[in-house]
């Protein structure tokens, strides 16, 4: 009886076991991905994400006040104040005057500067320093402390790498240009296509089961071959260098996909529905606008999925046919390599541009992946 055909198979629990895991190493990034763009550089340095919610120990450096905030007490020059931004905003271990021991003394511990001064620090942050003449120089002494601080969570990333004019990693730009490229490269060849799939499908002419092979042999050719001629093409034509040419490459890359799911999803429907329309007097234009695209919307659907993925993390189109010095084409995908040159240690910043780029795509997905599944299997059974 195992041989039947639907009867429960007996791995069905590898198959969970399976698609529990693939969807951890989906999850668990994304996730991971989500919380440190809300958390502060000095956290994301000092735990990882899975204890953002959790109190953490990180060494900071900080300073005292300004010379010119001293007082003059009795024989003492005196500076006092909170070393943190916010009093009380973490409790203080222990606490160090020099870079090589930043442990030497407890909270409430006096300490010697080389100066001859003493600065006093307390477990909340709070100082005094004292000394016996006037303190000068630019900036306030060192202070070395290992504190427990809260968790925080901040919206600043995202003011930073969206909204910030004068921040030149801005991602926002680069946002709107990664939906310039987008959305036409994928409007177009849907529409190309579709007309191409009907024909392929419905229409009678020369050639068109050798057309169709070809369609199935394009499939398997990587657009890496193609990128050098198709890159001289457009030089030649002059549109080697804009949006035009981004376009029409992802197009050229998309279609035999896109003619090939199509076409085995119009070859499924009704062929009555169509003789019908025939009989008629409809038109094959009309049969095709009123009919075969109503009827094909989940196959429509499946690609502009696709299709729309592909094209907004794409990288390698990008920088061979928007080639921009200027900046002013630069898509999500070059942008954050670029940050990753220049804002190697501000991981809060990575974090907040690589999620940015990864929203659009996640909405996209899960506002139309109903349809997904059955554009993937159209024409599979009849």
């Amino acid at each position: 009886m195992d041989n039947i055909a639907g009867s429960k198979s007996n791995l069905t629990w590898a198959v969970h076991i399976s698609v529990a895991l693939l969807v951890a190493l989906w999850v668990f990034p994304t996730l991971g991905l989500l919380v440190s763009s809300f958390r502060t550089s000095d956290q994301i340095a000092t735990s990882g994400w899975w204890k953002a919610g959790f109190p953490s120990e990180q060494n900071l450096t900080l300073r005292t006040g300004d010379p010119d905030t001293q007082v003059q007490d009795g024989n003492v020059f005196v500076v006092e104040g909170n070393l943190f931004d916010e009093p009380g905003a973490a409790e203080i271990s222990v606490f160090g005057v020099t870079s090589q021991d930043i442990n030497a003394y407890n909270a409430g511990d006096t300490a010697e500067l080389r100066n001859g001064s003493k600065v006093t620090v307390q477990a909340n942050g709070d100082y005094r320093l004292e000394s016996a003449e006037e303190i000068t120089g630019s900036r306030g002494s060192r202070i070395f402390v290992t504190a427990q601080t809260p968790p925080e969570f901040t919206l600043r990333n995202y003011q930073n790498v969206l909204f910030d004019p004068s921040n030149r990693e801005g991602m926002a730009k680069a946002f709107f240009n990664t939906l310039t490229v987008t959305i036409p490269a994928t409007i177009i060849p849907i529409l190309v296509a579709a007309f191409a799939a009907y024909a392929l499908a419905w229409m009678d002419f020369p050639g068109r089961a050798l057309l169709i092979a070809v369609v199935v042999g394009l499939l398997v050719v990587p657009l890496q071959l193609a990128l050098i001629p198709l890159l001289k093409l457009h030089n030649e034509i002059g549109i080697g260098k804009g949006y035009l040419g981004a376009w029409l490459a992802h197009t050229g890359f998309g279609l035999p996909l896109a003619i090939y799911l199509l076409r085995n999803y119009m070859v499924g429907l009704p062929r009555d529905i169509i003789e019908n329309a025939k009989v008629d007097g409809a038109t094959d234009f009309q049969i095709f606008v009123k009919i075969i695209l109503p009827l094909s919307f989940p196959a429509l659907a499946s690609f502009a999925i696709f299709q729309f993925l592909w094209t907004w993390n794409d990288l390698l189109v990008a920088l061979v046919f928007l080639i921009d010095s200027t900046g002013e084409t630069t898509v999500m995908t070059k942008q954050i390599v670029e940050l990753l040159g220049t804002r190697g240690g501000n991981w809060e910043i990575l974090a907040t541009s690589a999620f940015v780029s990864i929203a659009v795509p996640l909405l996209v997905f899960f506002a139309m992946q109903k349809y997904l599944v059955r554009g993937l299997l159209a024409g599979s059974v009849k």
